[in-house]
């Protein structure tokens, strides 16, 4: 819902202010259209459904995965494609993976999107929609910025998001934004105040081999980007988690365990998860005994790292396989 629109169609029609928040609470509560705000006018409600439309995309198309994964692909009044995801837990959580841009213009190798052709940044109420798609399903209760496209490159946006997810259930505490390292969006994210967790797609401790697989390296070093992270940390006491996708034969060496355990240091500042490769055409992904001696060696080192469980997969839901169909589309 583009809560903009909203508030200046209410300006027009000469409504009281309060009504914005009426209608802002329903439809972060999870309702379906207009018609079920019951303590907004009738009359008002259909002008409302005229005038500004209850959500800012299209689902063009949704796939449940054998795990419950929710995979949707949405589209743009401008028909740009993007997608999201609901992952559901056994634990009870519900967590949402959003989109912040159409395509992605930093060019990773190992990720879908980064080959889609590059749409545009996403509004506040197109990263909100997303949200509020799922909301309509269940309650929601986390959020990570790890779908389509670079956060830090939207960052006012995104940040205007996450100002209203409270409402729809999911605390800046529960939100996390993951950059490949965008150095100028990091320095940002910091100076700001809101409790956000900050996420580093990292992937290679080696400068060399972090810029063949991730560009994004040559612009921004690796070095001065863990030092904005460290920054990061001293300032918020918050833990800096490191998204690490194993590629086998790659970045999954014992060799290159330690040398990430070495550029990252033992204690609380920066937390590693290890991510089963999901399978985009490049790589091959790291079998399960490998990753698990990659962990045991940052273990012993200092560094706390956990596997992370794979969602969605056979939808291509999983870490670095959005937009693979949605590429196509726009190609």
């Amino acid at each position: 819902m583009d809560v903009a629109l909203l508030e200046r169609t209410l300006d027009e029609l000469g409504e009281p202010r309060f009504r914005a928040g009426q209608v802002w609470s329903w439809a972060a509560r999870g309702a379906q259209s207009y018609e079920e705000m019951t303590n907004v006018p009738a009359a008002l409600r259909a002008t409302l459904a005229e005038r500004v439309p209850f959500s800012s995309l299209t689902v063009e198309r949704e796939a449940t995965a054998s795990d419950g994964t929710v995979k949707a692909l949405f589209r743009t009044e401008d028909g740009r494609p993007l997608e999201a995801v609901l992952m559901r837990y056994r634990d009870g959580r519900r967590s949402i993976c959003v989109s912040s841009q159409s395509g992605c213009p930093l060019t990773c190798t190992f990720c879908a999107t980064g080959r889609m052709k590059f749409g545009r940044n996403l509004t506040s109420s197109e990263i909100l929609d997303q949200v509020l798609h799922f909301r309509r399903i269940e309650p929601v209760d986390h959020l990570v910025f790890m779908g389509m496209g670079e956060p830090m490159m939207n960052l006012d946006a995104v940040l205007e998001a996450c100002d209203r997810l409270p409402d729809v259930g999911i605390t800046n505490r529960r939100t996390t934004v993951s950059t490949v390292g965008w150095l100028p969006g990091i320095e940002a994210l910091t100076a700001q105040s809101r409790p956000i967790r900050l996420a580093l797609s990292l992937h290679a401790a080696d400068p060399e081999l972090r810029s063949r697989i991730m560009p994004v390296n040559d612009r921004y070093p690796i070095e001065a980007v863990l030092g904005a992270c460290r920054a990061h940390f001293a300032a918020t006491n918050r833990t800096v988690f490191i998204e690490y996708v194993m590629l086998a034969g790659v970045n999954d060496s014992p060799a290159q365990a330690r040398e990430l355990a070495e550029a990252l240091g033992p204690g609380r500042t920066f937390k590693v998860n290890l991510i089963p490769y999901n399978p985009t055409g490049m790589y091959d992904g790291s079998p399960r005994e490998v990753i698990a001696a990659f962990k045991a060696v940052l273990e012993e080192h200092g560094v706390h790292a956990t596997i992370r469980l794979t969602r969605g997969r056979d939808i291509d839901a999983a870490c670095g396989q959005l937009a693979v169909s949605s590429a196509r589309d726009a190609a």
